[in-house]
């Protein structure tokens, strides 16, 4: 089976021991394909160098995590849009609204989406977007901008089925990750309503690790976790699983 790692941070620290490693075993687990979301100004080295060197396997996006969004959001997003003109990516992100962490940059954490997901239209690309515990708000902004272009991912999906109907309505993917494995992690009651065609895999590695190696390192090898869950909770086969969620992302990201 091939399966597309649509969110991973396989740049991060965390892996600077055996990075090739673990590239390697996802590879060998099928993951064929990587995609990784940009951070903020200090991610971007050390993205772009895994992607240079891996540029069969590894894409780089662009954009700002709204946990990055601070006084000089304007400046960095203006190294955003610089990185944007000056090369493709494979999508604006990750960017979006957090309410889990600290709200107190809460209004620029929603400019500077409106302005991603404006950049997103500007340059075709598709946006991924980063929403914890902050589904509504962001819902709304993205309904806003939505003119018949816009596409992307709600990243990390871990809310409910209205919210997922409301994120399909609005023209995106969800992207399923290692919560869909988690006892309460809610999934349970949304993947079995979901049709195929909405969804992609994902991992978000370093964090979120699947059963049964959640509260450690996550990692791309462990996406056939997430997968086998997934067609247990959609009634389909793995096979099937893989094939739509490649597509999926293949049509969407264009790898």
């Amino acid at each position: 089976m091939q399966l597309i790692e649509t969110h991973a941070h396989l740049y991060h620290e965390q892996f600077s021991e055996d990075r090739a490693a673990a590239l390697h075993r996802a590879v060998a687990a099928g993951v064929e394909t990587i995609l990784m979301p940009n951070v903020d100004h200090a991610s971007i080295d050390a993205m772009l160098e895994l992607e240079a060197a891996y540029p069969a396997t590894c894409h780089a996006m662009m954009g700002l995590h709204p946990c990055s969004v601070g006084p000089t959001f304007e400046k960095d997003l203006q190294e955003v849009e610089a990185w944007l003109a000056r090369r493709p990516f494979a999508a604006v992100g990750e960017c979006g609204l957090d309410l889990y962490w600290d709200a107190t940059y809460f209004e620029q954490q929603k400019e500077a989406l409106k302005i991603q997901l404006a950049l997103a239209k500007q340059y075709q690309l598709p946006i991924v977007l980063h929403t914890r515990q902050a589904f509504e708000p962001a819902a709304a902004l993205v309904a806003e901008a939505q003119d018949g272009t816009l596409r992307g991912v709600f990243h990390c999906f871990s809310d409910g089925l209205a919210e997922a109907e409301r994120a399909i309505a609005l023209g995106f993917k969800l992207g399923i990750g290692g919560v869909a494995t988690f006892k309460n992690g809610g999934l349970d009651k949304v993947l079995p309503h979901v049709a195929l065609e909405h969804l992609v895999l994902e991992t978000d590695c370093p964090y979120l690790a699947p059963v049964p190696y959640r509260g450690k390192r996550n990692e791309p090898a462990y996406l056939p976790l997430v997968l086998h869950r997934v067609a247990a909770l959609t009634g389909h086969a793995p096979e099937e699983v893989a094939a739509a969620t490649t597509r999926n992302a293949q049509a969407l990201f264009g790898v």
